[in-house]
């Protein structure tokens, strides 16, 4: 694909991106308990996300028809042979459901295993993160990087905390300790994809999470990464976007994070 095809189709995402986050702010008020639905264990969807991911992928499937899908409520799930959308409707679903302004749409698009567009749209501060391959993050347009802090102790971390899965929850505990005490400070914000957005523009200096699914990081993390960032898994590796584990940063500290994270999960590289 042409850089060319891909700025006209970053285009269009963003475009989409737009009109869900409108959808959402029209809709955050008529949402009601009776609305609700628990998929899992503290994992919860409304008609909100699935109106959104079906309009999504509608459009997508237009813009690309050749490409599969991986979206958290199962509109579509298509696989395709080369090209496949990696889509989160709502990251921040909580969030919304309990009308705190933060939240997200999230969509990343994948060339056989390489991530070749990003695009994360925050619509409370009208905010759209946004890269494609070979080209410079953005920021409504405007060129971002990674934060160029280099001592741990001035720096501020994102995370998430588990909801569903608590095998590690003792090391994920011990971590925020350790961070807590030699960081400027650690946010919980509800959007991995958000987090990730503000890594990248040099909000953050770095996020970490595990218990991540594929359309909660895909987008924000290339986005990091064309902002000047790293991302890893917690051994050091490249299986963060289906690994479950992430760790982004500003690069300059990715090797202090990463040992930190290696030395309580238990991960050798």
């Amino acid at each position: 694909m042409t850089e060319v095809q891909l700025n006209t189709l970053c285009k269009e995402v963003i475009s989409v991106s737009h009109e869900t986050g409108l959808f959402f702010l029209g809709e955050i008020n008529k949402v009601s308990a009776s609305d609700i639905e628990e998929k899992g264990v503290h994992d919860f969807v409304s008609y909100v996300d699935k109106t959104a991911e079906s309009k999504i992928v509608s459009v997508l499937q237009k813009l690309l028809p050749e490409a599969g899908f991986v979206a958290e409520e199962g509109t579509l799930t298509k696989k395709g042979d080369r090209f496949n959308w990696i889509i989160d409707p709502l990251d921040g679903t909580t969030n919304f459901l309990h009308h705190i302004p933060l939240y997200s749409v999230s969509i990343a698009l994948m060339d056989g295993d390489n991530t070749i567009l990003g695009v994360v749209h925050e619509p409370n501060l009208n905010e759209c993160f946004s890269a494609i391959a070979n080209g410079p993050a953005l920021l409504n347009g405007r060129e971002i990087r990674v934060s160029a802090e280099s001592e741990l102790r001035k720096s501020l971390i994102a995370t998430g905390f588990p909801y569903y899965d608590y095998g590690k929850l003792q090391e994920y505990i011990n971590l925020f300790m350790h961070f807590a005490r030699n960081t400027s400070g650690l946010r919980r914000l509800g959007s991995a994809a958000v987090d990730l957005a503000y890594t990248a523009c040099g909000r953050f200096e770095a996020f970490y999470e595990y218990g991540l699914h594929p359309w909660d990081v895909a987008a924000g993390a290339f986005i990091v990464q064309q902002a000047g960032g790293q991302v890893t898994d917690f051994g050091g590796g490249n299986g963060y976007v289906f690994g479950g584990e992430m760790l982004a940063s500003n690069t300059v500290l990715h090797e202090d994070l990463l040992k930190s994270v290696r030395d309580h999960f238990g991960r050798q590289l």
